[in-house]
């Protein structure tokens, strides 16, 4: 993080954290309604995890000296593990998993994922030394076939930049990436490691056949001991989805959680679509939105957890994107306690 990005204008965000401040407090003090709190296995008050993208580790030639700074500071605030999307600020596998171990951090998740080519073995081989059981592999993209002539720029209609709307993704399309999320899951074995597969909210929309979803076909056709859904449960309350019963309907398939909390939500159309509603919610610190992670901590046993992270997209727009780490971590600390 640059000290300019860090001196940003707090105003807004202090007030937001003022609110929901005062709200926790009011619901400590409540005997009665803290009473009906749903139970929660106290370990995971200790197993708190953060997304290394959250402070914007991911851009290209972030300081390196700067990133471990902001490594340290994790851990002081009391995060216990680490989920990098960084290229591991650049250091072999030994040096990085030193620093993991200096500041006594676990990474039990990566989202800096392997690349397919010859070097892939070398790379899992690397990650595995650092701690990693959950990873992606990334494979060169096939080239584009060859426009006719005439044919819309990739900005055109149905394209994302023209006026007409996507084609739904087609059934088919997803099976056959979950089959290649299958065949991954069969090289990562070999180190003692699942896929994982993350979602956004537009992997609840609908796909081509009316009454499918992308999360549903990938759910049904990637096999549980090779491929692992890595939730993000934020991303999927603002589609719409109602996230403790996807987990329970789907028992053991959530090894991994992303964690994170939104505004908007409440005043959302209900006939937005899933991707429509997360680009209209705004991702804010744990706590200070609306989602309320108590009860979703309580079927954690029935999802399969094993590691979480919280992830707070963009929140250096909350004018410190480390203080924005650290209101989360407290504020899901106490609804965990």
């Amino acid at each position: 993080m640059t000290n300019d990005a860090r001196g940003r204008d707090r105003r807004t965000f202090l007030k937001d954290i003022a609110v929901s401040s005062g709200a926790l407090m009011f619901a400590g003090g409540a005997g009665e309604l803290m009473a009906q709190q749903p139970k929660i296995d106290p370990k995971w008050k200790n197993q708190i995890g953060f997304e290394l993208m959250s402070l914007g580790l991911n851009r290209p030639n972030n300081d390196p000296n700067e990133y471990m700074d902001d490594v340290r500071q994790v851990a002081e605030i009391g995060y216990k593990e680490i989920e990098p999307s960084d290229a591991y600020n650049h250091m072999e596998p030994k040096a990085y998993k030193a620093l993991l171990d200096k500041y006594g951090l676990k990474m039990i998740s990566t989202h800096s994922p392997a690349n397919g080519g010859p070097n892939l073995e070398k790379e899992l081989e690397g990650q595995a030394l650092m701690g990693v059981k959950y990873t992606e592999i990334r494979y060169p993209a096939p080239a584009p076939p060859p426009r006719a002539a005439g044919a819309p720029g990739a900005r055109g209609p149905g394209a994302g930049g023209g006026g007409g709307a996507r084609k739904p993704l087609t059934a088919e399309a997803v099976k056959q990436s979950a089959a290649e999320l299958n065949k991954s899951g069969l090289i990562v074995k070999k180190f003692g490691m699942k896929i994982l597969v993350h979602n956004h909210s537009n992997e609840f929309d609908l796909l081509d056949d009316g009454r499918q979803t992308q999360y549903d076909v990938l759910l049904a056709e990637t096999d549980p001991d090779l491929v692992t859904m890595q939730f993000d449960i934020g991303w999927a309350i603002v589609g719409g989805v109602n996230a403790i019963d996807v987990m329970t309907k789907h028992p053991g398939r959530f090894e991994l959680w992303h964690v994170k909390d939104a505004q908007g939500m409440r005043l959302m159309d209900p006939k937005l679509t899933p991707s429509e509603r997360q680009r209209a919610a705004r991702i804010c610190p744990i706590g200070v939105g609306e989602i309320d992670y108590r009860p979703i901590f309580a079927v954690a046993g029935v999802a399969g957890l094993k590691a979480f992270v919280i992830e707070q997209d963009g929140a250096g727009a909350w004018g410190d994107a480390m203080a924005a780490c650290r209101v989360s971590y407290q504020n899901l600390y106490k609804m965990l306690s």
